[in-house]
């Protein structure tokens, strides 16, 4: 697919103001999983501070930021993948989000989904798995937004469900021309929308403003994911995220581990 041509000076004058609050979720292992290597919590935080002083270090900018929001601004230095607004190399941070947490549960699913399918030995988790949402504030004057005209002309080209290149590329003249968020259509959620927020810089508070628990089973039937308070349950079954090939030989027929 060939990249629409938006040069620096053209999305600089598209910018516009964007506040409001952004969701993402990570499993809920973040500090458990240290806690069964030692025996008293004073280890604990020893252990974690010795594999912290393995990581590439938290730039300047960020570091009064909680880890949670700094953290996807730290690996600039090596990034070994690459994904929709970010380049694999050595290229800067992005932290993505979703604007409802619908949306980031639906991002969440889809990629635990993918790591099945592309291991067809391994077995469904016989448990669900617990994850922590959480969500931050952020403010800029700076912001694109590709759902709206006339950015939107080239929808097909930010949605593509595997193709990054003119995301990539966009998101490079967005830099040189000061953008710091872009706001687009989430491909897992046709109805949502995602943020790639390209700098730490416009976090409005230093900590998640919202905290919440959620337990996903993935099984033949599909994704169900519940959240106990606020109660909410989310499913997603086995056509919900068929737009994407990838998906297309999961196979859902298989035991429990």
């Amino acid at each position: 697919m060939s990249s629409p041509i938006w040069t620096p000076a053209a999305l600089s004058s598209e910018a516009i103001g964007l506040e409001g609050q952004c969701w993402r979720m990570v499993e809920a292992q973040h500090h458990v999983s240290t806690l069964k290597l030692v025996d008293t919590l004073e280890e604990q935080t020893l252990l974690e501070e010795l594999i912290e002083d393995t990581k590439p270090h938290i730039p300047f900018e960020c570091r009064h930021l909680h880890y949670l929001l700094a953290t996807p601004f730290r690996y600039g230095s090596v990034y070994p993948y690459g994904s929709r607004f970010r380049r694999a190399g050595r290229t800067l941070g992005v932290y993505y989000a979703a604007e409802t947490i619908v949306t980031a549960v639906a991002e969440m699913s889809f990629y635990r989904l993918l790591f099945f399918a592309e291991s067809p030995d391994t077995p469904w988790p016989r448990d669900a798995a617990e994850y922590t949402a959480f969500s931050a504030t952020f403010q800029t004057g700076k912001a694109l937004d590709l759902t709206k005209p006339p950015l939107d002309r080239d929808a097909t080209a930010w949605t593509h469900p595997t193709d990054y290149e003119a995301c990539q590329t966009l998101a490079d003249s967005a830099r040189e021309a000061g953008a710091e968020v872009i706001r687009y259509q989430s491909v897992r959620d046709p109805a949502g929308k995602n943020l790639a927020l390209l700098t730490c810089a416009i976090f409005a508070k230093p900590e998640p403003t919202e905290w919440q628990t959620w337990r996903v089973r993935l099984s033949a039937f599909g994704v169900q994911a519940l959240c106990e308070f606020p109660t909410r349950r989310i499913g997603f079954d086995r056509t919900a995220f068929a737009n994407d090939p990838r998906l297309t030989a999961l196979h859902w027929d298989r035991g429990k581990g």
